[in-house]
């Protein structure tokens, strides 16, 4: 680990003046402080954040939810109003890892982690996302784990987080505050960035802003949702492939389907044509492998990873199966 300096802050405005000046954000650090270790991140200055008044749930205008940057994953997995409206994001939140790491990581952190790519994480290999230009050692490698839908000729890794999926599916927006003290909010499919030429730019925020909360738009009632997430073992894994499903049924007939998946993009996976496969219709096992056959396309499997492209549409159709009530 490289020299660096640490403060801590006890308003947004200190923290943005600090990050003007180069610092880097930090809350619960389960994430950047595993990159410091190894020497992937070296800042020079940490800005601890962890003090700031941004740890609220609360129910919006419309009926949304806003979930605070710094509420730790335990808390929002655990809170009544995300259980019971949108228990996709509990369900992301619970499997994303272990106890001790959900009684420290934050919402905001959870969707800023950077991808688990070994090879990213190992200073000695190529990386376009951690050196911009050297290579991208995955593309030749073992590249088992590595994504098959948003990827590019410099970067395949995939991203980590469980929650972002959730959060992708259900189109939250994403909260920012930037150094100017002016807000705005990100749709979450713009807020996280394919690779394309550029792997090494990963979000679509200014330098200095720092998030202030991500929120849900209210749906329709009611809205069923879950998450299922695939994986080598079934304890504190990333993912292989991962679905998160809402639907909204009324009348026998679907009037809203969200979907999205992990494990399998370089950024969580919208899965528009699937959506427009399923509004409109009547729930049926015919109609969810006839939806799912369609959360494959434009994949670009690997050498190694080729075994996606049909454990994704599985497990869309499962997720599909227990969402919409007929496994």
């Amino acid at each position: 680990m490289h020299p660096f300096s640490f403060t801590k802050v006890s308003s947004t405005r200190e923290a943005l003046n600090e990050a003007r000046s180069g610092g880097r954000y930090i809350a619960g650090g389960t994430t950047l402080v595993d990159l410091m270790r190894e020497t992937v991140e070296r800042p020079g200055t940490l800005v601890d954040i962890s003090g700031l008044p941004l740890r609220g749930i609360t129910v919006t205008g419309r009926g949304g939810l806003r979930i605070g940057a710094l509420v730790r994953m335990a808390e929002a997995a655990a809170d009544r109003k995300v259980r019971t409206t949108y228990p996709v994001i509990s369900q992301a939140l619970e499997l994303s890892a272990s106890a001790q790491l959900r009684n420290m990581a934050t919402i905001g952190g959870n969707i800023m982690q950077r991808t688990r790519c070994t090879y990213f994480r190992d200073v000695t290999a190529t990386c376009n996302k951690r050196e911009p230009g050297s290579g991208c050692a995955a593309l030749k490698g073992v590249n088992r784990t590595h994504a098959i839908l948003g990827t590019s000729g410099d970067c395949v890794a995939t991203h980590p987080s469980d929650a972002a999926v959730a959060f992708a599916a259900l189109e939250a927006r994403v909260h920012v505050l930037g150094s100017d003290g002016r807000e705005r909010s990100i749709g979450f499919a713009d807020f996280l960035l394919r690779p394309g030429s550029t792997p090494n730019r990963e979000q679509s925020l200014r330098r200095g802003e720092l998030i202030t909360a991500v929120e849900i738009p209210a749906y329709s009632r009611p809205l069923s949702s879950g998450y299922l997430k695939v994986r080598d073992r079934q304890s504190y894994e990333f993912a292989l492939t991962s679905a998160a499903v809402a639907l909204h049924v009324r009348g026998g007939v679907i009037r809203e389907a969200k979907v999205a998946a992990g494990g399998v993009g370089t950024v969580p996976w919208k899965l528009p044509a699937v959506e427009r496969h399923l509004i409109g219709e009547r729930p049926s096992g015919a109609l969810w492998t006839a939806a799912a056959e369609r959360a494959a396309e434009g994949a670009r499997p690997l050498e190694h990873n080729r075994f996606k492209v049909d454990l994704l549409k599985r497990t869309v159709e499962r997720q599909l199966r227990i969402v919409g009530g007929s496994r």
